[in-house]
């Protein structure tokens, strides 16, 4: 993690500690990582994380979710859907994950992040080698055909503002580390190919 001054605050120092991340991380038997899941609304992101979860615990392996929609519930529930506060609540969501796989953790980061400049600060900010991008790649008929929470229906009455794909924008991204076409794969094989890019990449090595 890097730890360099903030100009915002310059008179706060950072306290070293004397153990190391790769300590946990050989304690755990696996490399802390972010796994980022982003899509449209409705495109499986939650639904994958659900079950690669289950999947690592079943695994022994430790991890943790951190879904979109439930801390806004909590930790992001002061912001809405504009630019600035879409903006903060990725950067919220990317400090809390870095923390954690800085604890030795595989979080699950599953959230719509429709800005490809604020996922590039995230992966900037916990690191190249930690930060796997995972497109849900399901296109905008198939959500708003889905439309499992009734948002589509709202946004087009316009009882919804700056909702993303109807009158907010989405930003694919452009050199994800997986694609999931969520539209026409199970939840199975998406999260049995999560599975296997942990593994290529070594973040489960006992």
């Amino acid at each position: 993690m890097s730890h360099s001054p903030s100009p915002q605050r310059p008179h706060v120092t950072w306290h070293a500690g004397t153990a190391s991340r790769e300590e946990r991380e050989r304690l755990l038997g696996q490399r802390g990582c972010v796994v980022w899941l982003t899509g449209f609304s409705g495109s499986g992101k939650s639904t994958v994380a659900v079950a690669l979860e289950a999947s690592l615990l079943a695994q022994r392996r430790l991890c943790y979710r951190l879904d979109g929609d439930n801390l806004r519930h909590g930790l992001n529930a002061d912001l809405d859907f504009s630019p600035e506060a879409r903006a903060e609540n990725v950067r919220r969501v990317r400090e809390v994950a870095a923390l954690l796989a800085d604890a030795g953790l595989i979080v699950l980061a599953s959230l719509i992040s429709p800005y490809a400049a604020d996922r590039e600060a995230a992966r900037a900010r916990i690191g190249q080698e930690r930060f796997l991008e995972v497109y849900c790649e399901a296109p905008l008929e198939v959500c708003e055909a889905r439309d499992p929470k009734g948002l589509y229906a709202k946004a087009r009455r316009g009882e919804i503002t700056g909702f993303t794909g109807v009158n907010a924008p989405y930003e694919p991204p452009t050199n994800p580390d997986l694609v999931l076409a969520t539209h026409g794969q199970s939840v199975e094989a998406c999260s049995a190919s999560i599975l296997a890019l942990l593994q290529a990449r070594g973040m489960t090595y006992t």
